[in-house]
């Protein structure tokens, strides 16, 4: 994108009356088996987990809706903004490190009197199985590679939002497009000590927490039990986030 689009962007999005606020799912509050035996040694042990009700994004925070809050507050683009792949506004952004995504979560609360924040690694697994004990992905067991179109899909960019059919809750994407990240920080021995209520992470640690598949992976879609992090500085083209809220 160029400067004159991008100023003209911005005009657009200062122009706008108000931001249209992100479509939630509820997530009914329950135990759930968190983690995989089959899965990596991060994934284990299995152990029983109550979430309490809360909210999720239906679809992952898209480029538009990140285009205005870059026109609110003058925060500098992802470094992935001007890639030709990555332009239309239904996609989800990319690029935003873990602060960034923090910045839109605290902007959007206070355009909108509404708290929202990044779910924790336990409310999206719990979100992503749609409510379905020991399922391995979103949609049940079917393998990803057997998915239609798989072979053809995400060739040279996460797809808009909302293309396939959701999961039970409602949420689309949940495991392909763009890893999304999680409030926790990471520790793969997280799971040996982690409380039986609301988990809420480590105090502490060096990653960020994120899960979800991503577009730029030889295998692009994730289990619902896989984790993944990177440092909260980090920026990737193929990281995003989704939205939270407790209820």
């Amino acid at each position: 994108m160029s400067e004159t689009r991008r100023q003209f962007e911005g005009e657009v999005i200062r122009a706008a009356p108000r931001l249209a606020e992100p479509r939630l799912a509820t997530i009914p509050e329950g135990w759930f088996a968190m983690g995989s035996e089959n899965g990596r040694d991060d994934e284990k042990p299995v152990h029983r987990v109550w979430i309490d009700r809360f909210e999720l994004g239906v679809h992952q925070v898209t480029r538009a809706e990140y285009a205005h809050f870059l026109g609110e507050t003058c925060r500098a683009a992802p470094p992935f903004w001007d890639e030709p792949n990555s332009q239309e506004p239904r996609q989800p952004v990319v690029g935003p490190s873990w602060f960034d995504a923090i910045a839109f979560c605290e902007w959007l609360s206070k355009v909108t009197a509404r708290i929202y924040r990044l779910p924790t690694e336990a409310e999206w697994e719990r979100a992503a199985c749609g409510g379905v004990e020991g399922q391995l992905y979103s949609w049940g067991n079917t393998p990803a590679e057997e998915l239609p179109g798989y072979a053809s899909r995400w060739r040279n960019g996460p797809e808009p939002v909302g293309l396939y059919a959701p999961n039970p809750y409602g949420l689309f994407n949940m495991g392909d497009n763009v890893h999304e990240w999680c409030a926790d920080w990471y520790d793969a021995h997280y799971y040996e000590r982690s409380p039986e209520r609301n988990p809420q992470g480590p105090e502490q640690g060096s990653r960020r927490a994120s899960r979800g598949g991503a577009w730029r992976h030889h295998i692009k879609v994730s289990r619902c039990a896989a984790r993944s992090s990177i440092p909260p500085e980090f920026k990737y083209a193929d990281y995003g986030f989704r939205l939270a809220r407790s209820v």
